[in-house]
């Protein structure tokens, strides 16, 4: 056994806490929690997708199952979860990844094991992919060094923004919204048309966000602080409608989409939870009805309930309406940052600009490349008698690539081409000076030579001469238009605006989530519908509401029609038509007050006799409500006049009474003996 060290070094702890922290706290930020701004994808993300590319898992190709153990430390395992969220269309805006299984579901159900699954590649995937294999983007070694992966993808799409992110790091996260494509592009091609857009310029292109599960997006001031500043909020709400349900005198809530990353199995139970706790009144059942068709979850109601003042309770109390908190963090330059929408955009078009640039310096070789051949093999047909008996005359084919090397060749084809493009168009670089076209003649290369020596024989007919010569002069006419690319950055501006709107046209659509334009939250009035109401109120307190356009007028001869019915013993106290949107005045006998809104006095038909309403004031023992007084504004022009039943008489500016209180209010003071008629 090795002795221990002679020699120990004392080491700070708090130093070495530091140091040990700092180190894993960048390692969660750039290797696992952010997402890179240019492609928009975390890590585990791009070598998922990398993988798939070297596994050749197409679109369009039979699924498969599929592994990274090589790409990533912990293996298949530890990345199923990623690939799962990536392949469901309620996370993902434009999903990544083809999944074929079950792959989990809007109620929190697992996918299932890996199996079970098989996946492949989305379409719109292959984008972030395009143009990997022309070394356009770094690579660096795995996690043990044995495969080398991409640091970043090219990214032909805005993926950031149009599929989103969220992550925890240390000390920071991300929540970024999914956007709609057609949006983000039309953004990137203003900014292209004018960089100096301002950030409010351009959500004109970028309005909101656009989630998958849609719903609706509801007031705009919280989205554009977070695009102007990187931090805001955007509120979600579930899109409903409203159906009969009986024989038509009950109604159901019907939810049909969900806010973004709302569990629908969590929202039922907590509705149901609700209900059992009495904070929400009114339902009657709960039941999920949703199948392959689509969402739909019904909520009916107890009979008389106003289905408008449900929905915005479980719009209070429920994740029927939810915000999304926007922290727009990702990474620039391996550094975390705080973006606003006009710097998440410009970083996505500046590496759009680093891609196309390098792409076409790629090109540029390879075309070079080639056209150093087809030169080689121009200046043999113009000399190929000569050529064909230096070759046959030689012992060796050493000696014959020796005879082609040694002397200078005439190639009037290759000199009247090269006087157009450029003597050293078609060079590629690292090529000494001395060889190629001098005054002397053509000079080959021992690469031209080879090929030259390779040149199949049935290539010396006409047709096959002629090809080699076009193909020459083509590859002169792209080597130019490379180098036109190269000088001219408006050229790569364009070609990068041409693949962004090619992507617009293949993978654009709709937007799902609504915008509902709104200054401040939407209250429970702005879901009423405006309209006139009869309300009644019998004599044992029971009230309803009726919509005026039930008491149509009667022609001649007409029999009216019955406004309730009541117990034998029981009649029509109070009738008065009112709005929706007023408030109604109720005066009890003890002398107190309380307000109650229109829109929540029950609806029922001409033959129900309404609720009791002690179930919709907090009535003490032994109070009854004895005058209704309908409002519509308080104000200091109009009085309200009171009388006891012993003569004491109070005359109250209406607008006194301009604050409601849950509890109600003293309207007049009492006796023992008094109460107030």
């Amino acid at each position: 056994m090795d002795p221990f060290a002679k020699e120990t070094l004392p080491v700070s702890l708090e130093e070495e806490m530091r140091r040990s922290y700092l180190d894993y706290a960048m390692s969660v930020i750039v290797g696992r929690a952010l997402p890179d701004v240019r492609d928009g994808l975390k890590p585990v993300h791009r070598r998922v997708l990398f993988a798939m590319h070297e596994l050749s898992n197409d679109w369009n190709k039979p699924y498969k199952k599929s592994a990274i153990g090589k790409y990533h430390p912990h293996g298949d395992t530890a990345v199923y979860d990623t690939i799962v969220r990536m392949a469901q269309d309620f996370s993902l805006r434009y999903m990544l990844v083809d999944g074929q299984g079950n792959f989990g579901s809007v109620d929190g159900d697992n996918a299932a094991a890996m199996r079970y699954t098989e996946i492949r590649m989305s379409r719109i995937a292959h984008e972030l992919m395009a143009d990997i294999d022309r070394e356009t983007v770094d690579f660096g070694p795995n996690y043990d060094g044995s495969e080398h992966e991409p640091l970043v993808l090219p990214a032909r799409i805005p993926n950031l923004l149009i599929n989103g992110s969220s992550g925890i790091a240390v000390g920071m996260a991300t929540n970024i919204p999914p956007h709609n494509l057609n949006e983000v592009v039309g953004a990137c091609l203003a900014l292209l048309a004018n960089p100096e857009l301002t950030v409010d310029e351009l959500i004109e292109y970028v309005p909101a966000p656009d989630f998958p599960t849609a719903g609706f997006i509801y007031g705009v001031e919280g989205v554009r602080e977070g695009y102007r500043t990187g931090r805001g909020r955007c509120v979600m709400r579930a899109r409903t409608h409203f159906e009969d349900i009986g024989k038509g005198d009950r109604q159901a809530i019907i939810v049909d989409e969900l806010p973004y990353q709302v569990n629908k199995k969590t929202l039922i139970e907590k509705i149901a939870e609700l209900v059992n706790d009495k904070r929400i009144e009114g339902i009657s059942d709960l039941r999920d009805e949703s199948d392959k068709s689509g969402m739909r979850m019904v909520i009916e109601l107890k009979r008389g309930e106003v289905a408008e003042v449900v929905l915005n309770n479980l719009y209070k109390h429920t994740q029927l309406q939810d915000s999304f908190g926007l922290n727009m963090v990702a990474l620039v330059d391996g550094q975390p940052r705080l973006l606003n929408l006009k710097q998440m955009l410009d970083a996505f078009l500046r590496h759009r600009r680093e891609v196309v640039t390098r792409r076409t310096v790629f090109e540029l070789r390879k075309a070079r490349e080639k056209a150093h051949l087809q030169e080689g093999l121009a200046v043999a047909l113009d000399n190929v008698d000569e050529v064909i008996a230096l070759i046959k005359a030689a012992p060796t084919p050493a000696d014959a690539r020796e005879g082609l090397l040694s002397r200078h060749w005439p190639s009037p084809t290759v000199a009247e081409m090269l006087a157009r493009a450029g003597s050293d168009a078609s060079k590629p670089d690292g090529i000494a000076p001395e060889f190629g076209l001098s005054a002397q003649g053509y000079r080959l290369t021992e690469v031209q030579a080879q090929a030259i020596l390779e040149l199949r024989l049935q290539r010396l007919t006409g047709l096959e001469r002629d090809k080699i010569v076009n193909d020459y002069r083509e590859l002169l006419e792209r080597i130019a238009d490379l180098l036109d690319i190269l000088a001219r950055p408006e050229r790569v501006t364009q070609i990068i605006g041409d693949e962004l709107s090619a992507i617009r046209d293949q993978f654009g659509d709709k937007r799902r989530s609504e915008i509902v334009y709104a200054t401040s939250d939407l209250g429970i009035e702005d879901l009423i519908t405006p309209m006139d109401m009869v309300v009644t109120l019998s004599h044992a307190g029971y009230i309803k509401s009726q919509p005026l356009d039930d008491y149509r007028a009667q022609k001649r001869g007409g029999r009216g029609k019955q406004a309730t019915a009541t117990k034998e013993d029981d009649f029509i106290d109070r009738l008065f038509v009112a709005h929706t949107h007023d408030y109604i005045l109720c005066f009890s006998n003890r002398g107190r007050m309380y307000w109650l809104k229109v829109y929540q006095v029950p609806q029922g038909s001409r033959i129900a006799r309404g609720k009791p309403i002690v179930n919709l004031l907090p009535l003490q023992e032994g109070e009854k409500i004895t005058a209704l007084l309908p409002v519509k504004e308080f104000d200091d022009q109009h009085y309200v006049f009171m009388a006891t039943r012993r003569g004491v008489v109070k005359k109250t500016p209406l607008s006194d009474f301009s604050r409601p209180r849950p509890s109600g209010i003293i309207a007049v003071g009492l006796d023992d003996d008094d109460f107030l008629v």
